[in-house]
């Protein structure tokens, strides 16, 4: 590889800087472990020599950086798993790009940094949970996430995922401890995604990927593969996201009948992702058929109440297909699918919001203004936390404000004043 690195080969040798640095390590320090010189390392973090995958493994190991996220799987020799590496390929190479040079601001915490990081710091000296406890306080998590609670959530998550790691270390092969830890650092990347932090979003995704390889369990894996497709999504590589779900629903699709309801809550909400993408890729048809899947699905499982792990159920996946229009530009065929669900329960606060903000957005894409303005505050009242902190929002409202140029709905440019945001 030439003096010259291609910008994928520099990116992947800024994630190890980074690594390091938050690490607290120096170049000497990590190369002389590996009994490397120092040059090697500097190279490295420069993107030349990347293409060294046997360093590249090794210094991963070092830093305790996830393969996935350098291009690599867990098991290079494994022929079962060549398929996943061939498919998570255009994941990863968006993924180092998002990691090593985030596209919007964000306020993460260090802690939940380090903690997606556990090279950076030593295990607290304390005996580890119990598998009941850990699971107890993921399950709060996961309530904090549907509530749109993020900030609670933010303060929960490094000390969850530092006991888990600690429960882990003294348990290395509990394959229950791994599909925990999967589906916290899911949660942590879901709220990320939130709040606009792609960049530690593909560190916890890689994360969340490892575990659930770890694990063995199906359904772990389709909830980490969706977040997957989620990120991918928000990051613009639509038609990779879909051929990951493409290739899932292959692989564990159909007896629909004859599968647990947690399965196909992971399994349906992983091909509405898909929907998802496909739709913000304009892909009408995809789009369409995962959607119409999803439906198949989810005649066999009613999971729609806050507390459950999946929140998956036929509402959800109309609410779903408002969103879909919304992103295919349809915004008659969005307010007409959205209306019988707007005096329907839908009990997570975060789902409610979803369908009031998809209405903003579709009102938006038809002039009305004030009906955006409307459904938008109806969405703070829901969730409160969700509208004022997503950078998504802001973006909407900076949008809406912009666009009336002759100012007839002041309490729409008051809004936009107290979310920090100018048209």
């Amino acid at each position: 590889m030439s003096e010259a690195a291609p910008v994928d080969a520099r990116q992947i040798g800024s994630l190890i800087r980074r690594t390091r640095v938050i690490a607290d390590r120096s170049q000497h320090d990590v190369a002389s472990k590996l009994g490397y010189h120092q040059s090697k390392l500097s190279r490295l973090e420069k993107g030349i020599g990347v293409d060294d995958v046997r360093v590249l493994r090794a210094v991963a190991a070092e830093l305790d950086i996830p393969l996935e996220i350098l291009g690599l799987t867990a098991s290079p020799n494994s022929r079962d798993l060549r398929a996943d590496e061939m498919q998570r390929r255009d994941f990863l190479a968006a993924g180092v790009a998002a990691l090593a040079t985030p596209t919007r601001p964000h306020t993460t915490g260090l802690e939940l940094v380090r903690a997606l990081l556990p090279a950076a710091g030593t295990l607290p000296d304390r005996h580890p949970l119990t598998e009941e406890a850990l699971r107890n306080r993921l399950s709060r998590a996961r309530r904090l996430l549907y509530g749109c609670r993020y900030t609670e959530l933010e303060a929960l998550l490094p000390t969850l995922l530092t006991d888990l790691r600690r429960a882990q270390h003294e348990t290395p092969n509990n394959l229950t401890l791994a599909g925990l830890a999967a589906t916290a650092y899911q949660t942590t990347v879901s709220m990320l995604i939130k709040l606009g932090d792609t960049g530690n979003a593909w560190l916890a995704v890689g994360r969340a990927m490892s575990e659930a390889e770890r694990s063995g369990n199906p359904t772990v894996l389709a909830s980490s593969i969706r977040v997957q497709t989620h990120l991918m999504a928000r990051e613009r590589h639509h038609a990779p996201a879909v051929t990951m779900v493409r290739h899932t629903a292959d692989q564990l699709g159909g007896h629909y009948d004859q599968r647990e309801p947690g399965d196909l809550a992971a399994f349906g909400l992983m091909l509405m992702r898909g929907a998802t993408a496909a739709s913000t890729g304009g892909d009408r048809s995809t789009t369409a058929e995962l959607l119409d899947q999803a439906d198949e699905v989810a005649r066999y499982v009613d999971r729609d109440h806050p507390d459950a792990w999946a929140n998956f159920s036929p509402t959800n996946v109309t609410l779903h297909r408002v969103s879909a229009a919304v992103a295919l530009g349809d915004a008659g065929a969005a307010i007409d699918t959205a209306r019988p669900l707007i005096h329907r329960r839908i009990p997570a606060p975060e789902r409610q919001a979803a369908l009031w903000v998809d209405l903003a957005r579709a009102f938006n894409q038809q002039g009305k203004l004030s009906e955006g303005y409307r459904a938008l505050r109806i969405a703070e009242r829901h969730a409160a936390e969700d509208i004022r902190r997503r950078p998504d929002i802001r973006e909407l409202v900076a949008d809406m404000a912009a666009r009336d140029r002759r100012g007839a709905l002041p309490e729409l440019h008051r809004f936009s004043r107290e979310l920090g945001v100018r048209p």
